[in-house]
């Protein structure tokens, strides 16, 4: 079975890759790629309240969604969305488990409603006024491979625009140990069923048991690696060159995703 979609808006923030227009040099090969941390702006939508007690996968889910949907030319109000991530986020996750292990068992409030997995969800809601439906996804290595699936399922069966949030967040010691990832990425993608104006490329996906395919740089081929939500960056990459091709993205130990692009 296979599922197509055309790309319409995309957003990008991670580490040395600061937004989608300014690494599409560097995912290209014109500029070098330096893996500088990940600067997460601040969540200007959100009302005061909410944006002090926003976390890291708030700032970044906001910063991608909005950046894709701006390309866009759309109101996120209007767009159904999908949040994938391999685990949440990890830096509350850290801070609750201190308290837990502390003399002082107190979780805060903040805290506390921060560590459920459709945080990110809730306040993107907040911050954009969306009324639309949510799906939230946990899928470990696998995370934007599932995100890209369910969204690709919901623009062909629902025959509607809808935007893909694949995002990850690092894991402070001694987590890191056990779940290495080293800092924040994301990737979004707005998805709609028919070709527009807006369509930078149209994707059609199916399952595969050819290997992913990595990327020529080793250095970005390590932040592919290292981040679940940085599966997504072959698929981009042909984007930024201007290339009609299939990449295959890794998504289960027994099947990937083969990607065949069009350019529009």
């Amino acid at each position: 079975m296979k599922l197509s979609a055309y790309i319409e808006g995309i957003g990008l923030l991670g580490p040395g890759l600061n937004d989608w227009p300014s690494s599409q040099a560097i995912l290209g090969g014109q500029q070098a790629y330096q893996a500088l941390k990940t600067l997460l702006p601040p969540p200007a939508l959100l009302p005061a309240a909410e944006r002090r007690r926003s976390g890291a996968i708030v700032k970044l889910t906001l910063a991608t969604g909005l950046e894709a949907i701006a390309a866009a030319g759309l109101n996120a109000a209007d767009l159904p969305s999908v949040f994938s991530s391999s685990g949440g986020d990890g830096e509350n996750c850290h801070a609750i488990c201190e308290m837990l292990a502390s003399d002082d068992r107190q979780i805060s409030p903040t805290r506390f409603h921060n560590s459920v997995h459709n945080a990110a969800a809730g306040y993107w809601s907040i911050a954009t006024g969306a009324m639309t439906s949510s799906s939230v996804l946990c899928a470990f290595d696998a995370c934007f491979g599932a995100g890209l699936l369910e969204t690709l399922t919901q623009v062909v069966v629902d025959n509607t625009r809808s935007v893909l949030l694949a995002c990850d967040t690092a894991y402070p010691e001694p987590l890191y140990s056990a779940r290495p990832i080293p800092d924040a990425f994301g990737i979004a993608l707005v998805l709609a069923p028919q070709r527009s104006a807006q369509a930078l490329a149209q994707i059609t996906v199916s399952l595969t048991d050819a290997n992913a395919n990595p990327l020529e740089d080793a250095a970005l081929e390590n932040l592919r690696c290292a981040i679940p939500a940085a599966r997504g960056l072959p698929l981009l990459r042909a984007i930024a060159l201007r290339q009609a091709q299939r990449v295959v993205l890794d998504y289960l130990d027994s099947a990937r995703l083969a990607v065949d692009i069009t350019l529009c």
